[in-house]
């Protein structure tokens, strides 16, 4: 078997782009993967036209050998963009060897440890920063079945945040809190914010039983969460923008962060991502996948869920896009109410196949993607550069 080509599908979900790839074979076999890195879609569909070239004509099957040439035969390291082409061919790979075995992705890593995943609602929120608002759209989330769901309330605040910044903050978390006392609340920094501020809105909000405090600070570097987890009142979660296993690898060895949240599609694909649950579960730690692209990446993280031990809880934004990005995947995960759980998928390699004529119809759009520095992001319309909205309001 020999891949013959790779296709891209550049696709917009209205407030972000998406990036998708089906990789062919002489066999008749493909398999899909996703490309999604927000704001460098173009750039990432680039990648994977310049690299292409290392895998035409190669066995699919030979997945670690074909991701080493992808990121070895190239004598710089190309970063983020780098490891989200060579995990958009892997992925797909993997599903190629997955589908020519007749066995989904998660038996050939070793079979299930699990039925189903503890998920929480992301991109929930599409509305007005203000607690009544907030928590109308949290009810929803809850009605869906939901049992954790992810905010940021933290508007623009970047470096520090202002008193009353802060206190808007705890109100729109106050407000769901009274009413869920159970439910399980996921707050996102967004790497927004010094360390010492990051600890003085953490103590700040400590009593609502947050349950987990995410990038609270810089992303330059694995030390600072370190830092603030050493004395955080709140579990500290990071990792979604890291692209290599060795900056897990520096940041467990500082021991104070615990949620390890590897974003595969930025990762360089599935084998690395199992190495960070590997060296998190050597350091009494979980994984978290950040997953915030589009159904194919949501696959990706599910069959990693349903073979990991130390999978904690996945991100699930798909509920809340819009309608017809249901019809864009053959399989999307359906939701348990009663224990707030996903289900796994359970066919062939990857398990969801690409409606190529629904991504045709929704083609990328260069103003969909997220600014979560930019005035309103909360409400998710898709963003233009600040100084074209500038231009426009003269």
């Amino acid at each position: 078997m020999r891949i013959t080509r790779i296709d891209t599908f550049p696709v917009s979900a209205g407030w972000k782009n998406w990036l998708f790839v089906k990789v062919h074979t002489d066999a008749g076999l493909h398999g899909i993967g996703e490309g999604t890195l927000n704001g460098f879609i173009r750039t990432t569909e680039a990648g994977v036209r310049e690299l292409e070239h290392l895998v035409i004509g190669e066995d699919p099957r030979r997945v670690h050998a074909l991701a080493k040439r992808l990121m070895e035969s190239v004598s710089l390291d190309g970063g983020h963009i780098h490891r989200t082409v060579v995990a958009a061919i892997e992925v797909a790979c993997w599903d190629i060897l997955g589908k020519s075995l007749g066995a989904p992705i998660h038996q050939l890593l070793g079979g299930r440890v699990r039925e189903s995943v503890l998920g929480y609602a992301n991109g929930w929120y599409r509305t007005e920063r203000t607690p009544e608002h907030f928590l109308a759209a949290a009810r929803t989330v809850v009605a869906r079945g939901f049992h954790a769901l992810k905010l940021d309330p933290f508007g623009t605040a970047q470096g520090i945040i202002e008193d009353d910044e802060l206190r808007l903050a705890r109100a729109i978390l106050a407000a769901i809190r009274a009413e869920f006392p159970k439910l399980r609340i996921l707050i996102d920094v967004h790497a927004r914010f010094t360390e010492s501020d990051a600890l003085r809105a953490a103590r700040a909000l400590a009593d609502l039983d947050l349950y987990w405090w995410e990038e609270p600070t810089t992303r330059e570097r694995e030390q600072p969460a370190n830092a603030v987890a050493a004395t955080c009142p709140i579990r500290v979660a990071t990792g979604e923008m890291y692209d290599t296993v060795g900056q897990f690898f520096t940041l467990a060895a500082g021991g104070g962060v615990n949620i390890f949240q590897p974003e595969p599609m930025s990762l360089g694909g599935i084998a690395n991502t199992l190495a960070v649950a590997n060296l998190a579960s050597a350091h009494g730690s979980w994984i978290a996948p950040h997953q915030s692209g589009g159904p194919v990446a949501t696959a990706v993280c599910l069959q990693l869920a349903a073979c990991v031990p130390n999978f904690l809880i996945q991100e699930h934004f798909l509920p809340f896009n819009e309608p017809w990005t249901n019809d864009l995947v053959t399989w999307t995960p359906t939701l348990d109410p009663a224990n707030g759980h996903l289900s796994l998928p359970d066919g062939p390699g990857l398990g969801v196949d690409l409606v190529e004529a629904v991504a045709l119809a929704h083609p990328y759009d260069p103003k969909a993607y997220l600014n979560v520095h930019q005035e309103g992001w909360e409400k998710r319309l898709g963003q233009k550069p600040a100084n074209a909205a500038a231009k426009k309001s003269r």
